[in-house]
């Protein structure tokens, strides 16, 4: 229920550019440096929310303090060229620091030290201090007001296998959330293939208006749908016959539709055979 409720309170102040920076590089990135330092699944999707949040916030407060709504269109331009230089400049500081903190929220993993940072930014030329480092992590802290230990779809899913196990599914535990958690990430890094292939089977046609994309953000940044159908997905690639069973327990507790279900399966589904068949 406090999921539920996170996940409704974040739908309803959703930004309008909320997924902008969860492009498969960047996200490709902070799991290939959440690897080298061994870190957890679950620190490297913090990382990505925390990163994603935060860049959004620091691009709004840039912008409001250029004035860049009242401009002339020139202006809008000149501004917008400076904003995104000066995110250009410390994004990967920024990213570092992001994944330094979600691994600070770790209880059962080791931290991410700024000796480990640093030697890993000098490795790709790069010349900050441990001063810098740290003002790096303030700034992100202070954007966020300190707002960091966010909720994750791995954490929406874990729990939801959990309930399913609570209520008397018969599933393969262990293998099914090693399967699970193999698709999260391949939803993370093919997100946008995944939800473009939604947006057309719920809207019937392959050419989706501007407003039909509008509206269709809060279902890319819906974590409990996302959830649902990684597990939905899970259990028809690894446990056929309980698919029907479980799809009807998921709608019991979440209230997400079959059909919902179903669809967003599809697509996570006819992804994976899209990307292994040559």
């Amino acid at each position: 229920i406090h999921l539920a409720t996170e996940n409704e309170q974040y739908l309803s102040e959703l930004p309008e550019h909320a997924g902008y920076f969860k492009e498969t590089r960047i996200v490709e990135f902070i799991f290939l440096l959440s690897e080298k330092w061994h870190l957890d699944q679950s620190t490297r999707y913090q990382a990505v929310e925390l990163l994603e949040r935060f860049m959004i916030k620091q691009v709004e407060q840039m912008c409001d303090n250029r004035g860049n709504a009242k401009g002339r269109d020139q202006g809008q331009r000149s501004s917008w060229s400076s904003v995104r230089d000066q995110i250009a400049n410390t994004f990967v500081l920024r990213l570092v620091s992001c994944v330094q903190l979600a691994s600070k929220l770790s209880l059962h993993y080791s931290r991410v030290t700024s000796d480990t940072a640093l030697k890993f930014l000098q490795s790709l030329k790069y010349s900050y201090t441990k001063q810098e480092l740290l003002e790096s992590e303030l700034a992100v802290l202070n954007t966020l007001h300190f707002h960091i230990n966010v909720s994750t779809p791995l954490a929406y899913m874990e729990l939801l296998l959990e309930v399913l196990g609570y209520n008397g599914c018969l599933l393969p535990a262990k293998p099914l959330h090693q399967l699970c958690v193999q698709l999260l990430d391949f939803c993370y890094l093919t997100r946008e293939t995944i939800y473009d292939t939604l947006l057309k089977i719920a809207i019937e046609s392959s050419t989706p208006s501007k407003l039909q994309i509008a509206k269709f953000l809060t279902v890319k940044e819906d974590f409990m749908l996302l959830a649902v159908a990684v597990i939905s997905a899970g259990v028809f690639i690894l446990s056929p016959r309980h698919w029907e069973q479980v799809v009807e327990h998921l709608n019991c507790i979440t209230g997400i539709t079959p059909q919902s279900i179903l669809e967003f399966s599809y697509a996570v589904v006819r992804r994976i055979v899209g990307s292994t068949t040559p």
